[in-house]
C-alpha cells in the first residue's frame, strides 16, 4: 500500500494554488475554483486542494522532508513563505520549522532522516521486514 494523495480545503483557492507553487510543487491539475492537485518534487505521493467555503483549519499537520531545513528555510523565506518557528532541533530526533499555509492548516518543514522510519524506539511488530 502506498499514500497517493492528500486532499485539504480551502476557502482561497487562487491563494492556495499560489502557495502551494511558491513552496516548490508542481501543479499538474487546475480545475478553475473547485480543485488542483501538486506533484512533490521527490515521492510519489500528490497533495490536492478544493474549494470549500466553510473550511476550518485542520488539526492534522503535513510535513514536507527536506535534506536541509536551514536552507530550504532561508530559501522559501526569500519567496515569501513565512513560518511560525526557526528550525529546531526537536527531542524525537528531528530538525523543524513549522508554518501554515493561506487557510491556516499547519504544515512543517522537516529533516528526520533515517530516525523518520526507524527511530531508537521503533516498535518491530512480528512479520516485520
Amino acid at each position: 500500500m502506498d499514500l497517493n494523495q492528500v486532499t485539504i480545503g480551502t476557502r482561497d483557492f487562487d491563494g492556495s494554488v499560489k502557495f502551494y507553487s511558491r513552496l516548490g510543487l508542481k501543479l499538474i491539475v487546475h480545475a478553475e475554483g473547485p480543485y488542483a492537485r501538486f506533484e512533490l518534487p521527490s515521492g510519489s505521493s500528490t497533495l490536492s486542494i478544493h474549494t470549500d467555503p466553510d473550511h476550518v483549519p485542520s488539526s492534522a499537520m503535513l510535513y514536507f522532508e527536506v535534506d536541509d531545513v536551514d536552507a530550504k528555510f532561508a530559501e522559501l523565506g526569500e519567496r515569501g513563505i513565512t513560518f511560525e518557528t526557526e528550525p529546531t532541533d526537536q527531542s524525537w530526533n528531528w530538525r523543524e520549522a513549522r508554518f501554515r499555509d493561506p487557510d491556516g492548516n499547519p504544515l512543517c518543514l522537516f529533516h528526520g532522516g533515517q530516525d523518520r522510519r526507524f527511530p531508537p524506539w521503533r516498535i518491530e511488530a512480528s512479520g516485520d521486514a
